[in-house]
């Protein structure tokens, strides 16, 4: 297959700090050297993508480069036994998209250790609308849902119009949780409510500058996205041996605040670190998103394009203005 063709974004360096971006043809033999090399199904659009697709070089060293930390797709070709050809699997995390050629290309070769078999009861579509995003989502509300019963009281997700919130929001709300959301984008309210969130905040609400050392204590858990003092406000009114999820600093990574939340009410900060997550732990994770955490909504929470369609979502999610997920259609 050394010989054969396929489209692939490719993400070049115009000029001094300038990019470009544009759809071209490459050879299977271009690609990195891998175990497994799979047809790319489908693929989906994550903030990291994003940009990697516009030159940060906090994501990729080295340009040309194909983005897409995302792939799921059915194997061609493999050296480990653990997988053959007709195989469906998902790849995610580790280094794809980031400096080995990533999902927005309709063949990837990558290491075995990165493929997960895709579980029964999930299509390779549906498994991309989770994508990185839903599988940290997924993490964040196994971490919680270990010390937070559905009916201990409320949860608060932030930034609950990107894909990891929105993707929190509903598979919490099918656990039974009742939830609060944080948006900046209040035409998103109805998106939200649609997903099960019983209360709207917005980004003021959810932020408290006084430099309190603790505020009342109102949510049982967190699963936060943003960072910064959203994250603070959220830690300071989290109560009585509640559990906060971080996985993001859109906002900051600085986090001012200090130690009492965690010595006088008991409250877990627990780290999110899906791209480095152990293969055991992954599987698991998958095969519950499979099966009894699969939103009843989960094919309304994306917006499907394909490998052309991928400039203008990738202009809309540095703009902050994407809502739910969007997912690329390679070979599906």
């Amino acid at each position: 297959m050394a010989d054969t063709t396929f489209r692939a974004m490719i993400v070049e360096e115009s000029g001094e700090k300038s990019f470009s971006r544009r759809i071209a043809e490459r050879r299977v033999e271009q690609l990195p050297d891998g175990e497994v090399l799979v047809r790319v199904s489908w693929s989906s659009l994550n903030y990291k993508d994003a940009l990697s697709a516009s030159g940060n070089r906090g994501v990729t060293k080295k340009y040309p480069h194909t983005p897409g930390i995302d792939a799921a797709g059915i194997v061609e070709e493999s050296r480990n036994s653990a997988f053959r050809p007709g195989d469906k699997v998902i790849v995610t995390s580790y280094d794809l998209g980031m400096n080995t050629s990533g999902g927005f290309a309709e063949y990837v070769r990558v290491p075995a250790a990165w493929v997960v078999p895709l579980p029964d009861g999930l299509s390779l579509r549906e498994s991309m609308i989770y994508g990185t995003a839903g599988f940290t989502a997924a993490m964040s509300v196994f971490a919680l849902t270990e010390r937070v019963a559905p009916g201990a009281g409320q949860i608060l997700v932030t930034g609950a119009t990107g894909g990891v919130g929105s993707m929190a929001l509903a598979i919490l709300g099918g656990l039974g949780y009742s939830c609060a959301a944080v948006s900046g984008k209040p035409e998103a309210a109805k998106f939200l409510s649609g997903l099960g969130a019983a209360r709207i905040l917005t980004r003021a609400e959810a932020t408290e500058g006084s430099g309190k050392p603790l505020l009342k204590g109102i949510w049982s858990g967190v699963v936060d996205t943003v960072g910064g003092e959203i994250l603070a406000t959220a830690l300071k009114s989290t109560d009585m041996q509640g559990v906060v999820t971080c996985c993001g600093n859109v906002a900051s990574p600085e986090l001012p605040i200090n130690v009492f939340p965690f010595i006088l009410r008991g409250v877990s900060l627990i780290g999110i670190d899906s791209q480095n997550c152990r293969m055991a732990h992954r599987r698991q994770i998958w095969q519950k998103l499979a099966t009894d955490w699969k939103p009843e909504q989960l094919n309304q929470l994306a917006k499907e394009v394909s490998l052309d369609g991928l400039e203008k979502e990738i202009e809309l999610i540095l703009r902050g203005g994407q809502v739910g997920r969007v997912i690329v259609r390679l070979n599906g």
